[in-house]
C-alpha cells in the first residue's frame, strides 16, 4: 500500500486512534476524509499536542483538533510547482485533490525531491578572468563573487537543483582552487560536482572537448556569471519539443538611436523618425545541447558557443528559447552592484 493511504482517517476517529496511526506511519501527519475520500481537514502531531494542552480528551473525535482549512493543491501540475508551494509555505506534506475535492495523493517533501531528479548534466563555465570586474576579481574568480550572502555560482547551482538537476560539471581555470575548495564534490549542497580544468583559454564551447565522456541525454551549458530565474525544466521541455540539436536562450534587448533617422530615395527625403527604439534578440549565455553537437567541437582549440551554433545550423536544427524571466549578466561593476540590490527581492 502507498504510504499516504495509511494516513487517511475518518472524522469519527478519536484523537487516541489518530495518534497511533501517526506514530505507526512515522509521517507525523494524517488527512481526515469522508466516505468518498473528500478532504475535510488535516492533523499533525503538533495539532494533537496543542489540543492536549487545552484539555481536550484523547477520546474526543479528531475533528476537535484538526485543521479545517488545510493547504492543498489540485492534481495535474509539475513536481517543481508543488515543491515551490511546500517550500514557501514550509510544508512537509501536501494533499493533492481532484476536481471533486477527493484526495488522490499526499506528497511528502522527500517524494517531491525524488520525483524531480533528472539525469541531465549541467555544465557551468566558471573559468573566466573577470577582467571588467577588477579590482574585485584580482584575488577571486568572478563566479565566486558574493551576491547576497553566497557566491554567484552557488546560487546558479541551487537554482538548477530546485528543478531536479543535480549532476554538475564545472569548467574552471582562473584561480580554480578557490572554486574546487569551496564546492568540492557538491555534498554540502546535495549535488554531484566534477571538474574540467582548462590549461589554456578555450572559449565558451571549446572546454566541452575536455569532457571525459559524452553525456547520454541533452545537457545544459551556462555561463557561471549569470543570475536568472529561468525555469530550467521548461527549457528542457522546449528543447525536446522543438526536436532541435541545440537551443539557445535569447533575451530581448532594446537600444535607442540618439538621433533622428532619415530614410531617403536618392536625393528625395522620405521620412524622419526621431530617436527610434530598436529591439533585437541577443544571446543570454544559457544553452541546451544534444550529445552529438560535441562532434562539432574541435579538440584543444579556442571555440565559442556562437561558433558551435553556426556549425549546427549548417546541417541541423537550432532553436531559440526567449527568456521572459529575470536575467542579469554580471560583467561590470555596475552589474554587480545591481545584482546585490536585486537579490533579496528576486531570489529570497
Amino acid at each position: 500500500m502507498e504510504r499516504w493511504k495509511q494516513i487517511l482517517i475518518s472524522p469519527d476517529s478519536s484523537i487516541l486512534e489518530t495518534m497511533r496511526i501517526i506514530d505507526k506511519s512515522t509521517l507525523q501527519f494524517a488527512a481526515v476524509v469522508d466516505e468518498s475520500k473528500n478532504l475535510l481537514g488535516t492533523v499533525t502531531d503538533g495539532d494533537i499536542r496543542r489540543g492536549i494542552l487545552k484539555g481536550t480528551s484523547l477520546e474526543s473525535q479528531i475533528t476537535s483538533v484538526m485543521n479545517t482549512k488545510p493547504v492543498f493543491e489540485k492534481e495535474g501540475k509539475k513536481a517543481f510547482y508543488y515543491k515551490q508551494v511546500m517550500r514557501k509555505r514550509k510544508l512537509k506534506q501536501l494533499p493533492i485533490i481532484n476536481e471533486q475535492h477527493k484526495v488522490v495523493r499526499i506528497l511528502f517533501s522527500d517524494d517531491v525531491d525524488q520525483a524531480l531528479q533528472k539525469e541531465n548534466v549541467v555544465i557551468l563555465m566558471a573559468g573566466g578572468l573577470g577582467t571588467r570586474l577588477r579590482p574585485l576579481t584580482d584575488n577571486i574568480p568572478k563566479p565566486m563573487l558574493k551576491v547576497g550572502d553566497k557566491p554567484i555560482l552557488e546560487t546558479i547551482i541551487e537554482s538548477f537543483k530546485n528543478f531536479g538537476f543535480s549532476n554538475f560539471i564545472l569548467c574552471v581555470n582562473y584561480k580554480k582552487e578557490l572554486i574546487q575548495d569551496y564546492f568540492q564534490e557538491g555534498t554540502a549542497l546535495g549535488v554531484n560536482i566534477t571538474y574540467v580544468e582548462e590549461t589554456k583559454r578555450l572559449g565558451t564551447a571549446g572546454a566541452l572537448s575536455l569532457l571525459k565522456e559524452k553525456p547520454k541525454v541533452p545537457f545544459f551549458v551556462m555561463n557561471g556569471d549569470l543570475l536568472t530565474k529561468i525555469n530550467f525544466e521548461q527549457l528542457l521541455d522546449f528543447h525536446l519539443e522543438s526536436n532541435a540539436q541545440a537551443t539557445m536562450c535569447v533575451r530581448e534587448y532594446e537600444y535607442q538611436i540618439p538621433y533622428g533617422v532619415i530614410e531617403t530615395d536618392h536625393r528625395k527625403l522620405l521620412s524622419i523618425v526621431e530617436k527610434p527604439v530598436h529591439k533585437s534578440f541577443v544571446n543570454a549565455g544559457i544553452y541546451m545541447l544534444n550529445p552529438d553537437t560535441l562532434n562539432h567541437v574541435p579538440a584543444g582549440e579556442f571555440f565559442d558557443m556562437p561558433d558551435l551554433f553556426k556549425k549546427v545550423m549548417e546541417t541541423e536544427k537550432a532553436a531559440a528559447f526567449p527568456l521572459r524571466e529575470y536575467w542579469l549578466d554580471i560583467g561590470r561593476i555596475a552589474d554587480y552592484e545591481k545584482a546585490n540590490g536585486d537579490f533579496r527581492g528576486v531570489f529570497l
